[in-house]
């Protein structure tokens, strides 16, 4: 679930955006509107209030000076008669001491009452108003006669007609309101979509998985957008950069692998020429000692040991290069063939080598064999180049958590910072340098594992740590 704002698509943000600003600008529209229309009601209340009481109080003055009860509720009663209209609901006069001498309702305003009942609600005709939601409004105003203060009246005015009008024009703003952002944010939406269309597009291909991104097809990029379409291009560009590369580190990796086995080639021709001397040597002691049959007897043992070594030595190397060994699972046989294969060259330099593999095929069958072998492999011949003539070099195999660890020290003068970068990081590498360790990288990312290098008292240790798959129930 999208808890933030900022996690949401921007489609959604811009039509959210968009709802937003609709709303503020139609309250700050209806607001306007609905403000225009109370004046106008306003006014028009106050008028026909003013012209009612005015009238009223002109006529009224003398009756009330001489509090002639008849004649005021004569006038009241005609005055109500020639309205024009019903909103004048009730009215009722009061002389100059707050007494009502007479009312359209006598039932709810007997002859000396008080007004003060029906005056403390009222207001002067010039602030009568029907802002406030209800649906009577009270007025009061005095009768004067030649400028002396004989009385007063309140009238009570109708006005749910306004309030109505009032209700229905909030009602209709709100309903227009409401439909005119509907339409903007899903016009917005759907035009935001589609200008980010190509965006997408560039996303969902920079996400795709695998090693390198497809290109952008020329009908997909939008003629009409030159900005965008510069940067998909650019995209495609990258792409195509990309994919040259990846072909380039895949010959060069190839490359790698037949200069390490020529190198393995020359260090196992000392290995075989040695045997072939001996050989040699014991087939002309038979011819010569033919007649001497414990003579033949112990160069025909040389023979049949010289020969198993020769066996042993050539099946490692066709092992090595078969091309359907990937999906088999590794074994300490695979670590024994290739000690075969890497002691001649420790030989031939003079350099010690230590070879422990301390873990069971148990654990050594949950990975696979080839990926596992070239690593070891690639770290091997790098620390035998690295360690001196005469140096030392160990290669160690043992159970570590829940997988493996492979550890190879050497006492040369330890990894340059390209070569830490090629093993350790994702960096481009770099024409010309080989891409033995950029291979031992990518085998182990591969696998799920990870490569450490440290350098102590002159020693140099890489280790490499891969998970063991799951073997499952027995």
């Amino acid at each position: 679930m999208l808890t933030r704002v900022g996690t949401w698509p921007i489609t959604i943000r811009v039509a959210v955006a968009t709802a937003i600003l609709m709303v503020l600008l139609g309250l700050a529209a209806s607001q306007q509107v609905l403000s225009t229309l109370g004046r106008l009601q306003d006014a028009r209340l106050q008028e026909y209030a003013r012209l009612h009481v005015e009238g009223l109080a002109v006529a009224l003055g003398p009756f009330a000076l001489h509090k002639d009860i008849w004649e005021v509720y004569d006038t009241l009663d005609r005055a109500r008669a020639n309205a024009s209209g019903e909103r004048i609901l009730f009215t009722v006069v009061a002389d100059d001491r707050g007494q009502v001498l007479a009312a359209t309702d006598p039932a709810r305003a007997p002859v000396d009452s008080e007004v003060a009942v029906f005056a403390k609600d009222a207001v002067p005709v010039g602030e009568v108003t029907a802002s406030n939601g209800n649906s009577v409004a009270r007025v009061m105003a005095p009768l004067s006669v030649q400028g002396r203060d004989v009385g007063q009246i309140v009238t009570e005015l109708d006005v749910s007609d306004l309030v109505a009008q009032r209700r229905n024009a909030a009602l209709a703003l709100l309903a227009g309101n409401a439909a005119a952002t509907m339409i903007l944010v899903l016009a917005g939406y759907f035009v935001m979509a589609r200008m980010l269309k190509p965006v997408e597009l560039l996303a969902h291909h920079m996400g795709e998985v695998g090693d390198t991104p497809h290109p952008i097809p020329e009908t997909a990029i939008p003629r009409s957008d030159s900005v965008l379409a510069r940067l998909l291009r650019n995209f495609n560009d990258m792409a195509g950069a990309i994919d040259a590369r990846a072909v380039a580190e895949r010959r060069l990796a190839e490359r790698e692998r037949f200069v390490s086995l020529g190198r393995l080639s020359s260090s196992l021709a000392h290995e075989i020429n040695n045997p072939l001397g001996g050989l040699l040597n014991a087939t002309d002691t038979i011819r010569t000692y033919a007649d001497r049959p414990d003579v033949v007897r112990q160069s025909a043992d040389l023979v049949d040991r010289g020969l198993r070594h020769l066996r042993d030595v050539s099946r490692v190397i066709l092992e090595e290069n078969r091309l359907d060994r990937s999906g088999r699972p590794l074994s300490r046989s695979d670590f024994e063939d290739l000690r075969l294969l890497f002691e001649p060259e420790t030989t031939r330099r003079g350099q010690r080598l230590e070879w422990k593999i301390a873990s069971d095929d148990d654990v050594l069958h949950g990975l696979p064999s080839a990926p596992v072998r070239q690593i070891a492999l690639n770290l091997l011949l790098n620390a035998s180049s690295a360690a001196p003539d005469g140096g030392a070099v160990s290669f160690d195999v043992h159970e570590e958590g829940e997988g493996l660890q492979l550890t190879v020290k050497d006492d040369g003068p330890g990894l340059s910072e390209a070569a830490q970068m090629r093993l350790l990081s994702e960096a481009p590498v770099e024409p010309g340098g080989g891409v033995g360790l950029r291979l031992v990288r990518d085998l182990v990312s591969g696998l799920g594992g990870r490569v450490a290098c440290q350098r102590s008292e002159g020693v140099t240790r890489i280790g490499v740590f891969l998970p063991a798959a799951d073997k499952g129930p027995c």
